[in-house]
């Protein structure tokens, strides 16, 4: 395990079975029982039972092998659970478990469903969907992908002289006889049939209690973008001093929106959500950090991990994005040239993400 999760807890309790099948489901990770910060230590009686019993407690209720060790730190004796990271899914007492941080959570729902289904080498955007034909799908979706593509200079015009159904193989949005979800998402013009929520929805408000009005936004993801970007300069915005100044840069706002629209997790069934203040504007997305990740790696150079691949690829290869990890630092980058601080992200619960922006200028530092 290149980065340990390292628990140390004074005595054992049942609950902690939870936590070595929410270890094993994440990363692997070690608890050390008798070594806390608190100083206290189990006795040699203790030490001696737990010894025994609970690897057999491991197996019957995991049906795992974990090692449990008994470590001499300077005459001071304690135990440390090592355990491994597993490739398929653990679950304890027929429940499944994972371990986010320093938290251990019972999956269940959607939640549950995308676990097992990454366990098994797929992504929720790659799950294939039935009774669905690409002459289902109008037009307009796949002509915008083409024309941004062939601006962007990702493909040529002879890349795409193929059928809409070719294209969709070949951007792997097929699966046998199947569209995958992705191609859904990305192509069909009302996709909240099959994925409730895939929508953007904005509002201005005076306070946080006081909405002024509203949009909601609809449409393929490939439309998307621009819709979003038209709703929130001509409605919500006003000009400031010079015609093209805007309360947030357009390059950072479009990049913060793309980041949402590829990254966010559409099993929850929550539409992207807008929030328009006189001095901020908020965006908010349900998404998930892979793991061991915290905010701030998001700020640090990293290598890009998707949360839907199969999305993601067909947002670079139309010129949208990119995908060397630099979404964030771009957004910062935007808002330094406009003269804005930086935005602030926030991650709540695992999943809910926020983005703010300060439509005010970023105070200058005044030299010692």
């Amino acid at each position: 395990m290149e980065k340990q999760n390292i628990e140390r807890i004074e005595s054992w309790r049942g609950e902690y079975l939870h936590t070595v099948c929410g270890l094993a489901n994440a990363s692997g990770g070690v608890l050390e029982i008798g070594h806390s910060d608190a100083g206290v230590m189990l006795g040699q009686a203790d030490i001696r039972k737990l010894l025994k019993v609970l690897p057999n407690k491991f197996r019957k209720a995991m049906k795992i092998g974990v090692d449990v060790d008994l470590v001499d730190a300077n005459g001071n004796q304690y135990i440390r659970i090592t355990v491994q990271p597993h490739h398929f899914p653990i679950n304890c007492g027929g429940k499944y478990y994972y371990r986010f941080g320093s938290t251990t959570q019972l999956l269940t729902g959607n939640a549950l469903v995308e676990f097992l289904l990454r366990k098994q080498g797929k992504t929720w955007d790659s799950v294939p969907i039935p009774q669905i034909k690409t002459s289902d799908f109008e037009s307009d979706a796949f002509k915008i992908f083409r024309r941004k593509a062939v601006e962007s200079k990702r493909l040529t015009e002879k890349d795409l002289e193929m059928s809409d159904a070719t294209l969709l193989d070949s951007l792997q949005l097929t699966e046998g006889n199947y569209l995958r979800r992705a191609a859904l998402l990305l192509f069909h013009q009302d996709s909240e049939k099959w994925v409730p929520g895939a929508f953007v929805k904005i509002g201005k408000f005076a306070s946080d209690t006081d909405l002024l009005y509203q949009h909601e936004v609809r449409g393929s993801l490939m439309a998307l973008p621009d819709k979003v970007m038209d709703a929130i300069y001509l409605n919500y915005f006003e000009r400031r001093q010079r015609a093209e100044t805007y309360p947030v840069p357009q390059a950072a706002f479009r990049e913060a929106l793309i980041n949402a629209l590829v990254h966010r997790d559409y099993s929850t069934g929550i539409p992207i959500q807008i929030k328009v203040f006189a001095d901020k504007v908020i965006i908010y997305n349900d998404g998930i950090l892979p793991e061991q990740w915290s905010v701030e790696d998001l700020f640090a150079t990293h290598r890009p991990e998707p949360h839907n691949p199969l999305i993601a690829g067909v947002f670079f290869r139309s010129g949208m994005s990119e995908s060397w990890g630099r979404g964030i630092k771009k957004i910062t980058q935007a808002c330094k040239k406009a003269g804005k601080p930086a935005p602030v992200i926030e991650y709540k619960h695992n999943r809910e993400f926020s983005l703010t922006f300060s439509t005010e200028a970023s105070t200058p530092q005044t030299a010692l």
